[in-house]
């Protein structure tokens, strides 16, 4: 069985890093666009790879949300698909996983 203290607290400090990332996103987005056409094209570009950026973040804090849960109630560590233990090895690399590998490369 993982070690869930340890996995918790860097699920934690993720989401705070990804918290404050989507803040800073946020803020850029808002920003007023300029009124020089070929400027506004640049910023546009820009805003699609931030909202990009953004989206990323938000799925990898839902994964990391859901892992949390999964501490909470004692399933982690346990393969979301055949139950098997997931390797420590893996959640190691992959703290926010439901699956094992050999699930994951099926999935």
């Amino acid at each position: 069985m993982p070690d869930t203290a340890k996995f918790r607290d860097r699920l934690l400090s993720r989401l705070g890093e990804l918290d404050s990332r989507l803040q800073s996103i946020e803020t850029q987005l808002d920003e007023p666009h300029l009124r020089d056409w070929e400027e506004d094209a640049v910023e546009r570009e820009g805003d699609e790879v931030l909202e990009s950026l953004g989206q990323a973040g938000q799925d990898e804090i839902r994964r990391i949300r859901a892992a949390l849960g999964r501490i909470r109630d004692g399933s982690y560590g346990l393969c979301a698909r055949c139950g098997d233990a997931i390797s420590q090895a893996r959640l190691e690399v992959l703290p926010d996983t439901p699956f094992c590998k050999a699930c994951a490369a099926a999935h």
